[in-house]
């Protein structure tokens, strides 16, 4: 079985993003350590920190960890070691493939952590089960031949629900349309998975949770789901400072915004007033933002009915366990600009963003059909572009020819009765308005013959198709549409471990620990 390639991808984002991610905005971020002695300075310093000391035996409900994941919790909690996290909100059949690149860029991270610093370290995915964004979380997206098949779950009846209460009703009807666009598997075990969590029984946010929980545990990365009782309670204290202190938090995030604004930058998350950054979480009610104004007064709630919202949220996660760093995306490295000021309005500890691993995979079908094409894959960013610059290149030549010739014949005829017509008998800006006029319909003539090419070349088109859904879908990086189930069915742990290589390399690159290793053939890097 031939495999893919994984190509490393600059992460981009915002400019703020960008700018962060090269460590450039200290005033509004935790300095990064660099090299493994910075590492181990800066983890030995947040392990005796007078957290929780208790905090995995709080949370042993939320993790419900087994096998190589539970080993790894136990590992660090009695060796005074510290955690490294990612996340992403809950999604049919598990997301995007961003979820997946997330997860092994924290396996990488904590790896390369540990055996740079020797202090142990275990990776952690935080599911956020508490969003509300259905939109998001509703769709998945599978890249087949000539096209993109996209697969959405019934809107729910009540708006604006925890994914964790969100049912999906004749959600097997999708898992099967997901196996067939899928095609030939070497893994059928991921879909066997798929089909024994996303039931119509089941709720998106637990469907979700046991997924990710079958595919990373093994890996050792231990899944914590954000809904769960248990880490609620732990997170209890921080939502209650939060809400106590909503006055200072708007404040403190009114004036960072300005700051951000100042610099020439754009704040990630909009600055809303007169609203706190606590959810009133009630189980199987829409989530709401409590008001400042009842923020005093909503203190006292039971933690179960409280969420924290995204500025908040990382803050609870460095309160509850010992977390290191955050593996961030990019608009989450924007949006830590603005945590940083909540950090200090509540008096606690600001999070650490780095930079994830971003990646690109080209299936060998799509490799063969970019080197039919003879194009580079960046080409298909601008499908329309790309198609309109094959179909003149399958226009017989004759044609494109004489049409040039028409357009050299209009342009010369015209300059010529600007020469002999010395009394002006037509103004120039006359003559000037023929020839574009000429050329216009000329363009538009040259634009029908290539909408016949197009309509004529089907196998072209068709392959311009599948090309472009398979790595930029709608225009986008594949990583932020399609879903990662067809990857790990027809590839296996092969591509996992390909992908953990490459994201190791970024990691030791992104620490500071180890320059990357360019001579090594193992994939393109961008």
């Amino acid at each position: 079985m031939s495999l893919p390639r994984v190509i490393s991808e600059t992460l981009g984002g915002s400019p703020l993003s960008v700018a962060a991610q090269r460590a450039e905005l200290s005033p509004w971020y935790v300095p990064r350590p660099t090299g493994a002695e910075g590492w181990r300075v800066y983890l030995r310093q947040l392990v005796r920190e007078p957290a929780n000391k208790t905090w995995l035996r709080e949370l042993a409900p939320a993790f419900d960890a087994r096998g190589k994941a539970a080993e790894q919790l136990r590992r660090v909690f009695e060796g005074n070691g510290a955690v490294i996290s990612t996340g992403q909100q809950a999604a049919l059949f598990g997301g995007p493939l961003y979820t997946l690149t997330k997860a092994v860029s924290v396996l990488a991270f904590a790896d390369v952590l540990e055996r740079g610093t020797s202090i142990p370290i275990a990776p952690v995915f935080w599911a956020a089960t508490d969003d509300a964004d259905f939109e998001e979380a509703a769709s998945a997206h599978v890249a087949v031949i000539g096209e993109i098949r996209t697969f959405r779950l019934q809107n729910p009846e009540q708006a604006g629900v925890a994914m964790n209460d969100v049912p999906m009703p004749g959600v097997e009807q999708l898992i099967e349309r997901l196996a067939d666009a899928c095609g030939s598997v070497i893994e059928p075990s991921v879909l066997d998975d798929v089909r024994d969590c996303y039931t119509s029984r089941a709720t998106l946010g637990a469907a979700y949770v046991r997924q990710l929980r079958r595919l990373l545990e093994p890996l050792g990365i231990a899944v914590i789901d954000a809904s769960h009782p248990a880490l609620r309670i732990a997170a209890a204290p921080v939502l209650r400072r939060a809400l106590e202190r909503a006055v200072a938090v708007e404040q403190a995030l009114r004036q960072r915004s300005d700051a951000i604004r100042a610099a020439g930058y754009a704040p990630q998350v909009d600055h809303l007033p007169a609203l706190s950054l606590v959810f009133s979480a009630t189980p199987g009610e829409p989530k709401t933002r409590i008001p400042v104004a009842d923020a005093l007064s909503m203190a006292g709630r039971a933690p179960e009915t409280l969420g924290p919202n995204v500025l908040l949220r990382p803050i609870v996660e460095r309160f509850i366990m010992p977390s290191a760093a955050y593996v961030a995306g990019p608009g989450e490295t924007a949006y830590f600009a603005q945590v940083s000021a909540v950090a200090e309005a509540l008096d606690l500890p600001t999070p650490l963003p780095i930079p994830r691993w971003s990646a690109t995979i080209i299936e060998p079908r799509v490799e063969r059909v970019l080197t039919r094409l003879g194009i580079s894959r960046e080409e298909l960013r601008d499908r329309h572009a790309l198609e309109t610059k094959l179909a003149r290149q399958a226009l017989p030549s004759t044609i494109s020819q004489t049409l040039q010739r028409l357009r050299h014949q209009i342009g010369a005829d015209v300059a010529a009765l600007e020469v002999i017509d010395r009394d002006k008998l037509i103004p120039p800006a006359s003559l000037q308005g023929l020839r574009r006029s000429l050329l216009h319909r000329v363009e538009r003539t040259e634009r029908r013959y290539f909408a016949a090419v197009k309509r004529r070349e089907t196998e072209l088109m068709r392959d311009i198709g599948t090309a472009a859904a398979a790595l930029y879908p709608g225009g986008e990086r594949q990583e932020r549409v399609l879903n990662f189930v067809p990857f790990i069915a027809r590839y296996g742990k092969s591509l996992i471990d390909q992908m953990t290589v490459e994201a190791e390399r970024h990691a030791m690159f992104a620490l500071g620990t180890a320059a990357p290793d360019l001579t090594v053939p193992v994939a393109e890097r961008v």
